[in-house]
């Protein structure tokens, strides 16, 4: 994973309705529109807009059917940014180390 790749994730992170986002997507694959309803004072546009920021993070795995598609998010991705987050800013801690075992 590359620096360009942790700060695309922290980019993509670092905003609310990202998250909110990330939080509907986890262990279900949802359309924008589910999205968009679940989140309830978000515009598709600016859901798609996001979504857009996830995927070039790859944090989220998109799935087409026919003219939709749908949103799941990418788990192992998320955790392999947070262990390289740690890796980069806690490198003693023992945390670190266990992180650091498992993306081995």
């Amino acid at each position: 994973m590359t620096k360009h790749d942790i700060v695309l994730f922290a980019k993509a992170f670092a905003d609310d309705t990202r998250q909110k986002i990330m939080k509907l997507c986890c262990c279900e694959w949802l359309s924008v529109n589910e999205i968009v309803e679940r989140l309830g004072n978000v515009t598709q546009p600016t859901v798609s807009h996001h979504l857009a920021v996830l995927r070039e993070a790859g944090l989220v795995d998109a799935r087409h059917e026919g003219k939709q598609t749908f949103y799941s998010l990418n788990q192992q991705r998320v955790v392999s940014c947070c262990g390289q987050l740690m890796l980069n800013f806690a490198p003693e801690s023992d945390v670190t180390e266990a992180v650091a075992d498992k993306l081995e």
